[in-house]
C-alpha cells in the first residue's frame, strides 16, 4: 500500500506528458525548420495556443512526478513513464478522431502487460534521500557526455528519423537526470523546508537539465515523426532512470532467477513499442502534421 500514491502519481504524470507530447508534436510542426539547433524555436512556439497547452500539461506533469519521486523509488517511478507512448497514441486517436485498429490494443496491451511482469519481477525497493557528492560528479559528467555526444550525432544527421532518435534519446538523459536531481531536492523541500529548496544546487541542477531535455524535445519532434523520437524517449528514459536508481540511490532489485521474466517483461514491452511505431495511425500522424495543414 505504501506504493501506491507514487504509482497513482507517476500514472497522473505520464497521462499529462502523452497529452503534452501530442499537443507539442502539432505545434513544432507549425513553425519554420531549421538545420541547426534554433534558439528562436522557443519564441516562434510560444505564440501557438497549442504549444502552451502543451507546457501547461508539461508542468501538470512535473507536479505529478515530483510527489511520485518524493514518495517512491526511482526505480518503480520512472519506467512507468513507457506509459507515455501507448498514452499518446490513444489521446492522438481522439483528437485526430482517428481509431485505433485491433493490432495497435494488442500492443498497447503487450507494453501494459510487459511493464507490470518486469515490475512485479524486479520488486525495486529502497527510497535514499541523499546522494554522496563524488556520486553526482560522477553521473553528471557522464550523462551531460552521452548527451552532447548524441546531439552532435544528430547535426550530422538529414532530417529524419536518424535525427529525431538521436535528439529523443539525448532528451531521455536529460529527463531521467532531472528526475533523478527533483528526487534529492524535493526530499530536500520536505525535510528542510522551502529556503533550503530554493538555495541547494540539487534545485537549480534539475532545472537546467529539465530546460536542456525540453529544448532537445522540441527539435527532436521537428526533425522527425513521432513514431521515431517517442521510443527513444520512452524507453531511454526508464532505462537511465533504472541505471541512475541503482547506482546513486541504493535502490535494488531482484536478481538471480527472477531476471528470466524481468527480461521477458522488457522484451514485450519493447515489442509493443515498436509495434505501436508501426501502425496506420502514427504514419496518419506524421501525413497530417505537416507544417502546411497543422493549425496554431
Amino acid at each position: 500500500m505504501h506504493l501506491l500514491l507514487p504509482v497513482l502519481f507517476a500514472l497522473l504524470a505520464a497521462l499529462s506528458n502523452a497529452l503534452a507530447t501530442v499537443l507539442q508534436r502539432k505545434a513544432a510542426l507549425s513553425v519554420p525548420r531549421s538545420d541547426g539547433l534554433r534558439a528562436g524555436l522557443l519564441l516562434d512556439l510560444l505564440h501557438r495556443p497549442v504549444w502552451l497547452a502543451g507546457i501547461v500539461a508539461v508542468v501538470a506533469a512535473g507536479v505529478c512526478q515530483a510527489v511520485a519521486l518524493a514518495t517512491g523509488p526511482l526505480t518503480i517511478v520512472q519506467p512507468l513513464f513507457v506509459l507515455e507512448l501507448p498514452l499518446a497514441l490513444m489521446i492522438a486517436s481522439l483528437m485526430f478522431r482517428t481509431g485505433l485498429p485491433a493490432r495497435a490494443w494488442a500492443a498497447v496491451a503487450a507494453v501494459v502487460v510487459g511493464l507490470a511482469t518486469a515490475l512485479a519481477a524486479a520488486d525495486p525497493s529502497g527510497n535514499r534521500t541523499q546522494v554522496p557528492l563524488d556520486r553526482w560528479i560522477v553521473a553528471l559528467t557522464v550523462c551531460a557526455g552521452a548527451m552532447a555526444l548524441l546531439v552532435a550525432a544528430a547535426l550530422r544527421q538529414p532530417e529524419g528519423r536518424a535525427r529525431a532518435a538521436c535528439l529523443a534519446s539525448a532528451t531521455a538523459i536529460g529527463y531521467a537526470v532531472t528526475a533523478a536531481l527533483m528526487k534529492e531536492s524535493m526530499h530536500i523541500l520536505d525535510d528542510d523546508g522551502i529556503a533550503a529548496f530554493l538555495t541547494t544546487w540539487q534545485t537549480y541542477g534539475f532545472a537546467a537539465f529539465g530546460a536542456s531535455a525540453l529544448f532537445l524535445l522540441e527539435h527532436a519532434m521537428q526533425a522527425g515523426p513521432l513514431v521515431a523520437s517517442q521510443p527513444a524517449l520512452t524507453l531511454g528514459d526508464a532505462t537511465v532512470s533504472l541505471t541512475l536508481g541503482i547506482t546513486l540511490y541504493e535502490e535494488h532489485v531482484r536478481t538471480g532467477w527472477w531476471a528470466v521474466p524481468q527480461a521477458c517483461g522488457v522484451a514485450l514491452v519493447a515489442v509493443g513499442v515498436f509495434a505501436l511505431a508501426r501502425t496506420e495511425l502514427a504514419r496518419t500522424l506524421v501525413d497530417t502534421g505537416t507544417p502546411e495543414r497543422a493549425t496554431s
